[in-house]
């Protein structure tokens, strides 16, 4: 069984890559997805930003 600090980082490192894809896979298409959808489309570091936060929110 996968830890969940383990599923975290990975979900980090994920954004990183491509924010609203690390925070679809944690949200689905809920208000957060949106969000980072758009910031992404508006810059590429504010979309990563919001990204680890909504992630790491608890």
């Amino acid at each position: 069984m996968v830890q969940e600090s383990t599923a975290t980082c990975v979900d980090i490192l994920i954004a990183i890559i491509l924010p609203p894809l690390g925070v679809f896979l944690k949200y689905a298409c809920k208000c957060e997805f949106w969000i980072c959808l758009a910031l992404t489309f508006l810059g590429y570091i504010p979309g990563i930003i919001y990204a680890v936060y909504a992630i790491t929110k608890k």
